[in-house]
């Protein structure tokens, strides 16, 4: 035991001051150390670093957490700079895992005590977990995550190993089991070695099965399954899987998503979701729930929607790796389902407009792009005349989806600053700023049915307008 390891005990044993449950490890005792543990994760810091010192007490926190189950370290590289070196740590903070005594992967999850706790528990003990009967498998499958297991004749067989070695490299995104008895599998159809992937229950479904299976065991054959699988045809879309999501075309229904409160509420819109996504499937779109106020956030800044938008009824967006954001101006109630094959029928065809939202950081971008006509809306997600305007400002926009000169916009004025050149004195308000002269943005002052944004875009349009496939020379 280090020096300073054995001096926090004795003073917790004395009770003169608060143990710490970080272990401090140093280059005498750093090798030793470690080789006691199945599982440590290591923080290398120097004492002077920022970010090491916001660090310091959620880790500390994480450190009781997880007393018994992991045990967190931590090696002062000021002082400690051979152990650093041999680890190859070049800035701080770094974490690593150790495993047995090896440094088995770097730590690159959350920073948060709550977050750390979270992943360091899916590193604890073994990576596949053995079932034996029955009810280990059907305890095991039955949880608020996908659950991947291997069913094998045999434990001493190749591909056991090799399953074994997969869930050992893929251990802190999924939860694996394993068995080398095949009866366990024989309810759920399996008759020879196989991987199994079980969809969580509370998101089994009648428009997928709720299991999928496959007898390749490798490393990169078994994540091709899980990746291609994992996620079903609309996975419930969280703070924590959001970024596993990311790089694909993504329609996410937000509404009260709760299926620790609410299962039977939450799926009956999600079901809805499902029906339109087995019409459109292999289209290349992917599908999500996801709960509202976990993300109303993002929904403000990235689509412009606020609190009040859409009431209690689902809101819909799109998103594609394009980085083209879209949203369903029509409500998605029970008697207007067809509104939503809808909207992704036009998404597919290209006929759909993405939304342009204007906020601070893109206003530049978007509205003093000097090639482009702009028609900016200024609104108030509680403006009522807003909401009445919005149906009508989506078909403006997307009657003029084949004029590339021209960009229909809006604007949150509640959560942007109003650049000072826009007087905007109630909502909606919107003006008119032709390519060229960013600096003199014309306030509209016409009606404001689609037909009058038309002709007033007709008359100071800097390029002719091109109205769906004709062209109108004016």
């Amino acid at each position: 035991y280090s020096i300073s390891l054995l001096g926090a005990l004795n003073s917790a044993a004395m009770g003169t001051l608060t143990a710490s449950d970080v272990l401090e490890l140093g280059d005498s005792d750093f090798d030793d150390m470690v080789a006691e543990y199945e599982t440590v994760l290591v923080e290398f810091f120097a004492p002077w670093c920022g970010h090491c010192q916001q660090l310091a007490p959620e880790y500390e926190t994480a450190a009781t957490k997880l007393k018994g189950t992991v045990s967190l370290a931590k090696v002062d590289c000021t002082v400690n700079s051979e152990t650093c070196g041999r680890f190859g740590v070049n800035g701080y903070p770094t974490l690593k895992i150790f495993r047995n005594g090896e440094d088995f992967a770097a730590y690159d999850g959350p920073r948060s005590a709550d977050g750390i706790v979270s992943y360091m528990k899916k590193q604890a003990g073994p990576s596949s977990v053995p079932l034996h009967n029955e009810r280990d498998l059907d305890a095991f499958v039955n949880h608020f995550e996908a659950s991947v297991v291997g069913f094998f004749s045999s434990a001493d067989s190749s591909q056991m190993a090799e399953f074994l070695k997969a869930s050992s490299a893929m251990r802190d995104s999924h939860r694996f089991a394993h068995t080398a008895d095949l009866s366990l599998g024989l309810k759920h159809g399996v008759e020879s070695d196989m991987v199994v992937l079980f969809r969580p229950p509370r998101l089994n479904s009648k428009f997928e099965d709720s299991l999928v299976k496959s007898e390749a065991v490798s490393i990169a054959s078994l994540r091709q399954f899980i990746r291609d699988n994992v996620f079903g045809l609309c996975p419930h879309l969280t703070a924590e899987n959001r970024e596993n999501m990311r790089g694909r075309d993504l329609l996410v229904a937000y509404y009260d998503v709760d299926y620790l409160r609410n299962i039977k509420g939450t799926n009956y819109w999600r079901n809805r979701v499902m029906k339109v996504a087995t019409q459109f499937q292999s289209q290349g779109l992917s599908y999500a729930v996801a709960n509202r106020a976990e993300f109303q956030e993002e929904l403000e800044e990235e689509f412009g929607l606020g609190p009040s938008d859409g009431g209690e009824l689902p809101l819909i967006t799109i998103r594609n790796r394009e980085g083209h954001k879209y949203s369903m101006q029509e409500e998605f109630t029970t008697n207007k389902r067809l509104s939503l094959s809808n909207m992704v029928g036009r998404y597919l065809n290209k006929s759909l407009l993405p939304l342009q939202v204007v906020v601070a950081d893109n206003f530049e971008e978007l509205v003093n792009n000097p090639s482009k006509d702009v028609l900016l809306e200024f609104y108030a997600p509680w403006c009522g005349h807003c909401k009445s305007l919005e149906p009508k400002y989506t078909e403006l926009g997307e009657q003029l989806s084949a004029n590339t000169h021209i960009v229909i916009a809006k604007m949150d004025a509640t959560a942007n600053d109003v650049p000072p050149t826009y007087d905007v004195q109630g909502f909606p308000t919107i003006f008119f700023v032709p390519a060229g002269q960013k600096d003199q943005p014309r306030k509209y002052e016409g009606g404001r049915e689609v037909n009058d944004f038309l002709n007033y875009l007709k008359e100071v349009a800097t390029h002719p307008l091109i109205l769906g496939n004709a062209r109108e020379d004016l």
